[in-house]
């Protein structure tokens, strides 16, 4: 009989993952202030954080969402036991190896960037027998974003074995955009789907309809951004594809009324993570037509707020739904989300505003914080058999 932690990738993936955000986060903040070294192993602190932030912390629940989501959604069959254990494994041996990084024979070392790698190509591997079955076709779209995935890690490690920061970074930032594809792909039916289902419960109206065209058109207009960012095209045509992913996102949020159902905080927040992605891509237009912020506010404005926020109002519902209880946010969530929020607005304003290391410092520890609140309210939840359908 498998443990519960093997009975669905939701458990080790949301523990690892909500486990280590919080550390992640303390390290890096004691190097940033000059507290402590972090094991940066002589990468640049900028590229080291944002590399643990993507395929360490992310990926871990990034992971644990789509193999949970697929055999509800798609029909596939759950990812369990053996094969969920070699892909946790496998995450933490990509930790291990950048944890130890100082201590091998040179920056990052095939032991490090190995077993780091292979991580989304593994997740490919379990993921595309079963989507080539799956009825609908459209879930195929998955796997282009999980080889995209496993490409920027692997142009992340070819600067770093180069010398190459500017490479570097260019994978990270393709790995923002491959996780805001799937976050536009996969939230874009997540979150109408459970709008619906709210509104319909509190008599306030139903479901929007799909509309096919709107939804191909908000993922296209954002592979049209990528593209253009990637290759360092014109200021003006970067920003003007920023500037219709806003509107383009914004028609399309709107269509979902999720502003009927503040009183849901489990579909409310996912709201309020594509209300942040559509000011993130506002700013990113603001940066590159007019010059007015500094770029990197909009990322802070995705990976911070948008995708925080929605990543904290999934993991609570899954794990609520997947082990039988009732679908009820518990205060302490509510308090973590509102706290996210707050670390989002400081951050945006540290980087907008030039507020110094207080701000930055003080975001850095709410969004710890609110992780740190998951993990103490589910984490004997993950690792505890399920309650009977209905209890709780």
């Amino acid at each position: 009989m498998l443990p519960p932690w093997l009975t669905s990738p939701f458990r080790p993936f949301y523990f690892l993952g909500a486990l280590y955000a919080p550390l992640l986060g303390a390290v890096w903040l004691g190097e940033y202030l000059g507290a402590w070294a972090a094991p940066t192993g002589g990468m640049p602190l900028h590229l080291w954080h944002g590399h643990e932030m993507l395929f360490g912390f992310a990926a871990a629940v990034i992971i644990g969402i789509v193999l949970t989501a697929l055999p509800s959604w798609a029909g596939t069959e759950e990812i369990r036991g053996g094969r969920l254990a070699a892909l946790a494994l496998l995450w933490l041996a990509g930790r291990a190896g950048i944890w130890t990084s100082p201590w091998l024979s040179g920056w990052p070392g095939l032991a490090t960037a190995i077993p780091d790698c292979l991580l989304f190509p593994a997740v490919f591997l379990v993921v595309t027998p079963q989507l080539m079955r799956a009825p609908n076709r459209l879930y195929l779209l998955l796997l282009p974003i999980l080889l995209g995935l496993a490409a920027a890690n692997i142009v992340h490690y070819v600067g770093m074995f180069t010398g190459d920061v500017h490479l570097s970074a260019q994978g990270l930032r393709g790995a923002i955009y491959a996780i805001m594809l799937l976050y536009v792909l996969k939230g874009g039916v997540l979150t109408p789907v459970f709008t619906g289902n709210a509104l319909r419960e509190a008599g306030r109206g139903g479901q929007a309809p799909f509309n096919i065209e709107l939804d191909m058109l908000a993922s296209g207009v954002v592979l049209l951004l990528a593209a253009l960012d990637l290759a360092a095209a014109p200021p003006l045509w970067t920003g003007l594809a920023a500037l219709a992913c806003a509107a383009v996102h914004a028609v399309r949020v709107a269509r979902w009324k999720g502003w009927r159902l503040p009183d849901a905080p489990l579909v409310f927040v996912m709201h309020l993570g594509f209300a942040w992605l559509i000011f993130a891509f506002a700013l990113k237009a603001a940066a590159e037509l007019f010059g007015l912020i500094p770029e990197a506010a909009w990322m802070h404005a995705f990976t911070v707020g948008s995708l925080g926020l929605m990543m904290l109002g999934l993991m609570t519902r899954v794990s609520l739904r997947h082990t039988g209880r009732p679908l009820v946010m518990p205060a302490a969530m509510k308090f973590a989300c509102v706290i996210l929020f707050a670390a989002a607005l400081l951050r945006l304003a540290a980087t907008v505003h030039n507020l110094g290391v207080r701000t930055v410092a003080l975001s850095a520890v709410l969004w710890g914080l609110a992780f740190l609140t998951y993990f103490a309210v589910f984490a004997g939840t993950l690792l505890r058999p399920s309650l009977p359908r209905g209890g709780g």
